[in-house]
C-alpha cells in the first residue's frame, strides 16, 4: 500500500507543476523546472523560511480558491 500512496503523491505534485502554469512556461524544459524547485527550497532553507512559507501558502490557498475544478484540493500543510 505504500507504494500506491508514493506513486498518487508523485502524481498530485506533477500536476501542481503543471496547474502553475510551469510546463508551458518553460516550455516543457525539465532543467528550468527543477532549478525553479532547488530555488524554493533554499529559500526554505533560510532564514526568511517562515515568511516564504506564509507568503507561498496564502497565493496556493488563493489559486486552489479560485478554481472550479473538484479534484482541487489542497493536500497536507
Amino acid at each position: 500500500m505504500k507504494r500506491r500512496e508514493r506513486t498518487r503523491q508523485l502524481i498530485e505534485l506533477g500536476g501542481l507543476v503543471a496547474k502553475a502554469g510551469l510546463i508551458e512556461l518553460t516550455e516543457d524544459d525539465r532543467a528550468i523546472i527543477f532549478g525553479l524547485l532547488i530555488e524554493a527550497a533554499a529559500k526554505l532553507s533560510g532564514g526568511d523560511r517562515d515568511q516564504a512559507k506564509l507568503l507561498w501558502r496564502r497565493r496556493g490557498q488563493r489559486a486552489f480558491g479560485a478554481s472550479h475544478d473538484p479534484d482541487d484540493v489542497p493536500g497536507p500543510s
